[in-house]
């Protein structure tokens, strides 16, 4: 790895954080399952920094399934209490519970829509938005884009999808970009 690069500040604190800058963060992603796995860890870090989640990402994954939203569905309150007693993930009642629901209403909308990412990309007419800033201090934390997504996942059953939380997914999902412009990955097209 390139030490030497000029990476978004957010990102300096350690390799894991270097390497989900550089590998992930802004990056377009389609694939469903993950789509759902980071808009449940976008809900999870509600309150805590990303940092502690994407720490905590490789049990998420072991407990949840592997994000298989139809097992999850499925978890019975055995199965939450168990959740609730794994030290590898965010214990807190709301939040497993929110990932439940979550499954539920992903899979409402996949049948609906055919996927999951023909909803969610929609509310960026399927292209990510490229926002240009020059600093950190240039990032919304909400906009009136996130505050439509919002309203559209509340409505349709989604939990911990706040307008804040929805536009860190879009910037987590590559919906936007919002690398500031000396960022190294700028120059990667």
């Amino acid at each position: 790895m390139d030490d030497n690069k000029i990476r978004c500040s957010w990102s300096l604190k350690d390799q894991l954080y270097k390497d989900y800058h550089d590998n992930e963060w802004g990056r377009p992603l389609h694939d469903d399952t993950r789509l759902f796995e980071m808009l449940n860890l976008e809900g999870a870090q509600a309150g805590l920094s990303w940092y502690t989640v994407l720490t905590k990402r490789e049990n998420y994954r072991r407990a949840f399934d592997n994000w298989d939203a139809k097992k999850i569905a499925r978890y019975t309150d055995k199965k939450v209490e168990k959740l609730l007693q794994d030290p590898g993930i965010i214990r807190n009642r709301l939040k497993v519970a929110a990932v439940i629901s979550n499954a539920k209403a992903f899979l409402q909308v996949q049948q609906e829509f055919g996927s999951f990412d023909k909803y969610i990309w929609q509310f960026v007419q399927h292209k990510p938005i490229d926002n240009h800033v020059r600093s950190l201090g240039d990032v919304p934390a909400k906009t009136p884009l996130s505050d439509a997504m919002s309203k559209d996942l509340l409505k349709r059953g989604f939990k911990f999808v706040g307008s804040t939380i929805c536009y860190a997914y879009m910037q987590a999902t590559g919906m936007v970009n919002d690398h500031i412009a000396s960022c190294w990955t700028r120059q990667k097209k």
